[in-house]
């Protein structure tokens, strides 16, 4: 045990340790995922996520050394976001021609999203402070944590509401629109962008292009919706 830990030190002292964990973690869960025909409670962000606590706690490693691995992982995600526009621009003509409806629909997301976090937070009794962490779950971490540290929050708190948010959003998600009735990959997309990012919208990718372009514009203007209109609700009811 010794040497494991002995080697273990050595290996830690380099960054690139913890990149190579967090891809190995990751595409065991892929693996995982696509073996068991695609159960969406195996989804791969989860497996990923269970598999890197589960080992940073067992080693005692602090969150800020595995960042210094792990953060071009964080830096990638800016490109993926920008890689989105890929389907939707392929599914440009009918995103014009549902202009309307989507906007209204986004809007009563964005705002149903805000609105029940905030509500669950404080019936069960959550400080002002938590209220504020919690109301910009169903945004992209960047801006929701840009968004929570400027309300006064705790960003770290929304960092992980937002993935579990997420999770929730890719592994639930599907089978509750399936299950009431909603079978338009627009409508399906749009909601699953909203609800639950990017995240989400991968899960939505899978499904079909026209889901995942749909998914990927809500996820967007979700996340400026958010921004526009949290701070001014947070300053008008709070």
């Amino acid at each position: 045990m010794a040497d494991i830990s002995d080697i273990w030190v050595y290996l830690s002292a380099s960054p690139l340790l913890f990149l190579t964990l967090t891809l190995a973690a990751f595409q065991a869960g892929t693996w995982l995922y696509t073996r068991s025909g695609h159960k969406p409670f195996l989804n791969p962000v989860l497996t990923a996520v269970i598999l890197m606590v589960g080992l940073l706690t067992l080693s005692g490693t602090t969150y800020e050394t595995y960042f210094e691995g792990a953060q071009f992982v964080h830096f990638l995600l800016g490109p993926a976001t920008v890689a989105l526009a890929i389907p939707l621009y392929r599914q440009f003509d009918r995103v014009r021609r549902s202009a309307l409806a989507l906007i209204a629909s986004l809007i009563c997301g964005s705002l149903t999203a805000m609105a029940t976090a905030v509500l669950l937070g404080w019936l069960m009794g959550a400080s002002r402070e938590t209220l504020m962490s919690l109301a910009p779950k169903s945004v992209t971490a960047p801006v929701a944590m840009g968004i929570t540290e400027q309300l006064g929050g705790l960003p770290s708190l929304t960092a992980v509401m937002v993935i579990l948010t997420g999770i929730l959003g890719a592994v639930l998600g599907p089978p509750l629109l399936t299950l009431i009735g909603v079978r338009d990959g627009r409508a399906r997309g749009l909601a699953m962008g909203t609800a639950s990012h990017g995240i989400g919208t991968a899960r939505a990718l899978e499904t079909s292009e026209l889901a995942g372009a749909f998914s990927g514009l809500a996820m967007g203007l979700n996340a400026l919706a958010t921004a526009i209109l949290l701070p001014l609700l947070w300053r008008l009811f709070f």
